[in-house]
């Protein structure tokens, strides 16, 4: 009995140095349930999901549907990166830049209506879902002038993912170069 208890003592120690699971917080202080790991080929497929939500988020609402503009992604993905970088989820980039003036410099010759951005560990589906319970970032993506929608994402090493989206009307012209530090959420 003495040899079993010399035996198993030190599987007990060992045991007992095994690696503990740490709880991932996310923005919001709430622990993150899993990362999801999205790749640059999921990019698309990702793009094509938020926008058939976001419509549906718009018919509901009488608001015509969106359609994606690639000009308008290229300056959501480019911000995405943007604030990755910056380490923080706001709307001017760190050269300075607005909403406007990067939809400009990316090709989009349509008026922005808006943009919402996010730092979570949330898909985009729970992103959508989260914007449309604050006033100012539902009013971005149901805002019944916009036609065109841009929508990027970067997602850092520990699965943080930097969400932005754009919405822009196409029938009226851009009012960019200048800096505009209003109406963006």
């Amino acid at each position: 009995m003495r040899l079993l208890k010399l035996l198993v003592a030190p599987l007990f120690l060992l045991a007992a140095c095994a690696p503990v699971d740490t709880v991932r917080l996310g923005p919001d202080g709430q622990p993150v349930q899993g990362v999801q790991r999205l790749a640059d080929e999921d990019a698309d497929r990702v793009r094509e999901r938020m926008l058939d939500a976001v419509n549906s988020m718009r018919q509901s609402r009488g608001a015509a549907p969106l359609s994606l503009d690639s000009d308008l992604n290229r300056a959501a993905m480019r911000h995405s990166r943007d604030m990755s970088r910056q380490s923080r989820p706001w709307h001017f980039g760190s050269d300075g830049t607005s909403p406007p003036e990067r939809a400009w410099e990316a090709g989009y010759r349509g008026q922005v209506v808006g943009e919402t951005v996010s730092e979570t560990f949330e898909t985009e589906l729970q992103t959508l879902n989260a914007w449309m319970g604050e006033r100012h970032q539902r009013e971005v993506i149901v805002a019944p002038n916009a036609r065109d929608m841009g929508f990027g994402f970067h997602q850092d090493s520990d699965g943080r993912l930097w969400w932005t989206l754009m919405t822009g009307d196409p029938s009226r012209e851009a009012r960019v170069p200048g800096r505009q530090r209003a109406g963006f959420f």
